[in-house]
């Protein structure tokens, strides 16, 4: 009993997220942290000097920025239930026989390809954080650097405190963001519900779908 005490509690110290709000990720040292999805680019298509110039203006981002940021990329097995589900709905509405056969045909097709091989999904991360002046921790990043040293005696931030640093983290969003755009990419910022299953899906890997709250 003593041990299984014990694996809980060092389970629940692992996951360093004090909560999630209005898009703001607060960790347990009071750090706060947003996340953008961003769009890629096919870099090997481009010509020498559209990548120099995509690198230049990489470059010239990065030296332009006067806090941290963290790339994080996710590489997941892309799941192809939904789309398997949706293919089998259409067949039973559909009152054609040639094509239930042709539809029917394609889902076997689509099964037996997604057992042999593995299709694989790539989304890119930047997470932004922010640590308030009056903390001398390290600011937090997505996977790493995230444990606290001291853990904060309350369980939530003050409103007026959170909405102040929600403020400095949107200003430095949207100047990652407007770097980006120079580059011709799509930037978009997680809300609750998308960190939530962000972070559910990375803390518990062998899962595929959210747990059913109620």
């Amino acid at each position: 009993m003593a041990i299984g005490a014990r694996a809980e509690k060092s389970t629940q110290e692992f996951v360093p997220i004090k909560e999630i709000r209005d898009g703001v990720v607060t960790l347990k040292n009071n750090s706060l942290v947003v996340v953008l999805l961003v769009s890629s680019i096919n870099f090997a298509l481009k010509s020498p000097d559209e990548q120099q110039a995509i690198l230049l203006q990489f470059q010239n981002f990065l030296n332009s920025l006067d806090f941290t940021i963290q790339i994080f990329i996710q590489s997941r097995r892309l799941d192809i239930r939904p789309y398997l589900r949706a293919m089998e709905e259409r067949l039973t509405g559909e009152t054609n026989d040639l094509m239930k056969i042709q539809t029917r045909e394609y889902i076997e097709f689509i099964k037996k390809f997604t057992e042999t091989t593995d299709i694989m999904s790539k989304n890119f991360f930047v997470v932004i954080p922010y640590a308030p002046p009056v903390l001398s921790g390290s600011q937090g990043g997505l996977l790493s650097r995230w444990l606290p040293k001291k853990t904060p005696t309350s369980s939530t931030t003050p409103v007026s405190s959170f909405e102040e640093h929600r403020l400095q983290l949107e200003q430095r969003a949207s100047v990652v963001e407007q770097g980006f755009h120079r580059m011709g990419l799509r930037v978009i910022e997680l809300g609750t519900e998308e960190l939530i299953e962000l972070y559910f899906k990375i803390f518990n890997p062998g899962e595929s779908d959210l747990p059913t709250l109620g």
